[in-house]
């Protein structure tokens, strides 16, 4: 049985997601100060180990940083409807660098836009 992860094309299509996705977090002035280390390199590792092991591949995030606990880990950061929109903004730009059939996509978005509505944590 393959994995959606599998199917997408496994760690080359989430790296190229997740590096177009933060290519764009780089250059946004209300999401980067959200991303206190100087380097974003960190955190792409970390959000594409998540999406790999969320999605199928390989279980690291888990064996090195335990349970994703995602509403905590951002909760230090206000998250309103004007953050999370930017959010899957440049994650749209992510999907968009990717070579998914449109089927793939549908299922990737749904599930990138369900995870951003949880994430919002300050009213408008």
């Amino acid at each position: 049985m393959t994995t959606y992860y599998d199917q997408i094309g496994g760690h080359d299509t989430i790296a190229t997601i997740v590096r177009v996705f933060y290519e764009g977090v780089a250059e946004d002035d209300l999401l980067r100060p959200m991303y206190p280390e100087a380097d974003l390199g960190p955190a792409e590792e970390r959000f594409r180990m998540f999406l790999e092991q969320y999605w199928g591949g390989p279980t690291t995030y888990s064996e090195q940083r335990g349970h994703p606990r995602l509403r905590m880990r951002h909760a230090p950061f206000p998250i309103d409807s004007q953050a999370r929109d930017r959010w899957l903004h440049h994650f749209r730009a992510g999907l968009d660098a990717a070579d998914l059939t449109p089927e793939q996509d549908e299922q990737f978005w749904g599930y990138v836009q369900h995870a951003a509505n949880f994430m919002i944590n300050t009213p408008d």
